[in-house]
């Protein structure tokens, strides 16, 4: 068996390069006002007005869409309310400006581009993207990013037109992050209710949108929730936790290495040593001596799976809130049985691998390949190193991205789509452009990135950062959107106009829709392209 210290802690430097990138120094992705803004009808002839039980809010209305932005849906987490469950927001007076999103919850600051600039502890908000008010209820996807658990904000995806031409409500969210967001220390809670508050966040956040969505004309009946990365990573927990049950009514599981999580015995003494040397030693007082530290004390996260120098923070199984690893449950049967959308990108790690190159100016050699495996597959090593010869990939860095692409992302979204089929309805995709365009820095390296970790999400939303897409991409874009709002609407991705996409059936060879510039299809070759047999076989070792 591989030792489980998985390489995709390097999801921890995903917020240096989506996050600053598609924030693109600052940008605010908040729609200019339109003149002719189709008439609302919430508060008199304003569509721009909302009322909610909290208060009136006054959003940002544009053609073809509305933003409802910053809209707290938990009171700060500050004070005694610093490593404790969310509570509701107190309502306000008047009319509350909704046209910027809110802060973004404390970052890593080895990662974050920003340098801390607009983060604070009272970050818990979310932005309400609408098309047009009408008197048809839309169906609502709720957006969780990613970023390693460590970074990222929901203000980074502009998804007006996902909404515009998905003819759907979506809502992004901010969670708390880093130590603030998933410190499982025993002083904090009993019983295994410890860590986690960036997850029960999230689970805030659903039962906010379940209370008022309707008031931003969304079916609270028809929600799926979705996130890539630490996103989908928070997905797959949702299938499990008790406290989701019922939120939401599909899921969405986009580049989700969901095996990449802490259980509550390996986090707790990482969770002691991180409070001792933040000054709080002591069992019997560390609650307090942790709520009580300014808040700069807590802005490195607490690192609970170490690959060399990399790390990844994140939810804790095995707790009362996530009481079973996800893959674990998924194989015995248990979980939301709801309709699912899965998949990866075709070239997942290549971003990571690329990043060390950039940041660290690692130019790895062949001496090294026997190090990285190490490194990340322990005593499987020999085997993947065998399985993955260098001259096949044509350099190092290529062979090693194939290697953990397959074994860390491709077929465990393989083994995650067969387990959660037998309970309902999945559908499988990749994300093939291998043009895809990629942010300026990355197009300066000696290998190709290909279709990497987080290309595909300029597909759905605006996130900047990169050349505009070519007339095929914005085909496929377009053809992307479709199905996505198609499956937030029925649970099933068929969408007019568009290639038919099947249910998996891994009985029958899996299929998986290739998501293609040059056309998409139905690819039944996706297992043995990803070498899934092979990472099965050391699986059962």
């Amino acid at each position: 068996m591989r030792s489980g210290r998985c390489v995709v802690a390097l999801l921890a430097v995903l917020a240096m390069l989506v996050g600053g990138c598609a924030q693109g120094g600052g940008r605010t992705l908040i729609p200019g006002r339109s003149a002719d803004a189709p008439p609302g009808r919430v508060q008199g002839q304003d569509s721009a007005l909302v009322q909610i039980a909290a208060g009136t809010l006054r959003g940002t209305v544009a053609s073809g869409q509305r933003l409802f932005a910053g809209i707290p849906y938990a009171a700060a987490p500050v004070g005694p309310m610093r490593f404790a469950a969310p509570v509701p927001a107190p309502g306000w007076t008047g009319v509350r400006d909704a046209t910027r999103p809110g802060p973004r919850c404390i970052q890593d600051p080895d990662s974050d581009p920003e340098q801390g600039a607009n983060t604070a502890e009272d970050c818990l908000s979310l932005n309400v993207w609408t098309p047009p008010v009408s008197d048809q209820k839309r169906p609502v996807m709720v957006w969780i990013h990613g970023g390693a658990f460590a970074g990222g904000s929901s203000g980074i995806y502009d998804a007006a037109r996902l909404a515009a031409r998905g003819d759907i409500v979506v809502v992004t969210v901010n969670y708390r992050l880093g130590a603030l967001g998933f410190l499982a220390h025993p002083a904090l809670g009993t019983g295994g209710d410890v860590g986690n508050y960036g997850l029960i966040d999230q689970q805030a956040a659903l039962r906010w949108v379940r209370d008022n969505i309707a008031d931003f004309g969304g079916d609270p009946e028809k929600v799926t929730v979705a996130g890539e990365s630490a996103g989908g990573m928070s997905v797959c927990d949702h299938l499990v936790s008790p406290g989701s049950a019922g939120l939401f009514q599909a899921a969405i599981l986009m580049s989700a290495p969901c095996q990449a999580q802490a259980d509550l015995a390996a986090a707790t003494p990482r969770s002691l040593d991180y409070a001792a040397a933040v000054g709080c030693p002591d069992l019997v007082v560390a609650s307090a001596c942790l709520r009580s530290l300014p808040v700069d004390s807590l802005r490195k996260p607490v690192w609970y799976f170490n690959i060399g120098s990399d790390a990844l923070t994140g939810p804790v199984t095995g707790s009362a809130v996530v009481p079973q690893a996800p893959p674990v449950a998924f194989g015995s049967g248990r979980g939301e049985r709801v309709p699912v959308l899965i998949g990866t990108t075709r070239d997942e790690f290549t971003l990571f691998v690329a990043l060390r190159y950039l940041r660290q100016g690692q130019r790895y050699v062949a001496g090294d390949y026997p190090r990285l495996l190490s490194e990340t597959f322990g005593t499987d090593a020999g085997a993947v190193g065998a399985q993955y010869p260098i001259d096949r990939y044509g350099g190092v860095a290529q062979a090693y991205s194939a290697a953990v692409t397959d074994g860390e992302f491709a077929c465990v979204s393989e083994r995650m789509a067969a387990d959660l089929s037998r309970g309902g309805p999945v559908y499988a995709y990749e994300f093939n452009d291998r043009a895809a365009p990629a942010p300026e820095v990355m197009r300066t390296l000696p290998f190709p990135v290909g279709a990497s970790h987080s290309l595909e999400l300029r597909y759905l939303f605006d996130v900047g950062g990169a050349p505009p897409l070519n007339p095929a991409q914005q085909r496929l874009s377009d053809q992307m959107i479709d199905y996505w709002s198609a499956f937030v609407r029925t649970g099933d991705p068929a969408a007019e106009g568009q290639p038919s996409w099947p249910g998996f059936d891994p009985a029958g060879g899996g299929g998986r829709m290739s998501l293609r510039a040059d056309g998409s299809r139905v690819d039944n070759g996706y297992a043995q392209e990803h070498q899934c047999p092979f990472w099965a076989g050391l699986r059962e070792k």
